[in-house]
């Protein structure tokens, strides 16, 4: 099992002087522990309605990049991007210009995006669900395309490009792993069959029969297509709780492996700290000890 952290909050105690250092910290913790990717999420107000300690935001793939030349193995993504805030062309070239500015350590995270209140308060384009549903499949369509190297012309209902060109190429071949956030069963989970490497569900707690059933409906998504269920990389989002055991984190991760799920995405309440990274850190090796 995966273990990755979520950076959600940058408030930093020292104030925005201080962002730099204490990200740095928590992504050299990682970095150094095994954590597999540190994730940012992509917005640019909090977006965490129960997260009151603070509401320094960066933006996320100019923090990626920042990441990437400070860091040596850790992975590095949005956790995940609103396909409408950025222009799929856009998107597809920052997410190549991460993996080869970093070796080759990027994901391609996406979704249909949420955030009406954002949206207003930014000037964000947010149209209705449907269609953001449609412009997700295309930009999905419009990656793949432009990993393969292909540069014909794009043709989708919403997206037009003559040339597309993504020159130098992403460095993780075939293509950054892509992951589709979001449990919906009709939409979202199909996508992930047809176009993703991962999806990311979320911890609801006392709520296992749910998860069960979202696996069940994203193995028949996967059987439509044609596609082996196990390769899709199931991943979870849930909260490391402050004072949480490493004991007590592997003993509900364990619990979500015999689910079937492949990757832990932690949250907190809050910024991240070093030790809140080495405390997931020994969960880890305590679920990698007995599994």
């Amino acid at each position: 099992m995966r273990f990755s952290i979520n950076i959600g909050n940058f408030t930093s105690p020292g104030g925005p002087e201080s962002i730099g250092g204490s990200l740095l910290d928590v992504a050299r913790a990682a970095d150094e522990s095994g954590i597999d990717t540190v994730w940012v999420g992509d917005h640019l107000v909090q977006a965490n309605p129960y997260d009151t300690t603070g509401d320094d935001m960066l933006e996320a793939y100019t923090t990626l990049g920042f990441l990437a030349a400070r860091t040596e193995r850790v992975r590095l993504g949005a956790m995940v991007t609103a396909v409408t805030f950025r222009p799929p062309s856009l998107l597809i070239k920052a997410v190549t210009s991460l993996d080869v500015l970093s070796g080759g350590r990027a994901w391609f995270g996406v979704g249909a995006g949420h955030d009406e209140t954002e949206a207003r308060a930014m000037g964000l384009p947010l149209p209705p669900v449907t269609e953001r549903f449609e412009r997700l499949e295309e930009t999905l369509r419009l990656a793949r395309q432009m990993w393969s190297g292909v540069e014909a012309p794009f043709e989708g209902v919403h997206y037009r490009l003559e040339h597309p060109t993504n020159r130098p190429n992403a460095l993780c071949r075939p293509h950054p792993p892509i992951v589709v956030g979001g449990a919906g069963e009709k939409k979202t989970l199909r996508l992930v069959a047809a176009y993703a490497d991962a999806c990311n569900l979320f911890d609801v707690p006392g709520q296992g029969d749910l998860l069960r059933r979202k696996l069940d409906v994203l193995a028949g998504h996967c059987q439509a297509v044609g596609r082996p269920f196990g390769e899709i990389e199931k991943t979870l989002s849930s909260r490391l709780e402050a004072g949480e055991t490493p004991a007590a984190v592997a003993e509900r991760c364990a619990a979500f492996a015999e689910l079937g799920i492949d990757h832990i995405v932690m949250i907190v309440n809050g910024a991240w700290t070093v030790e809140a990274v080495e405390r997931l850190a020994a969960a880890a090796d305590l679920v990698a000890r007995h599994a």
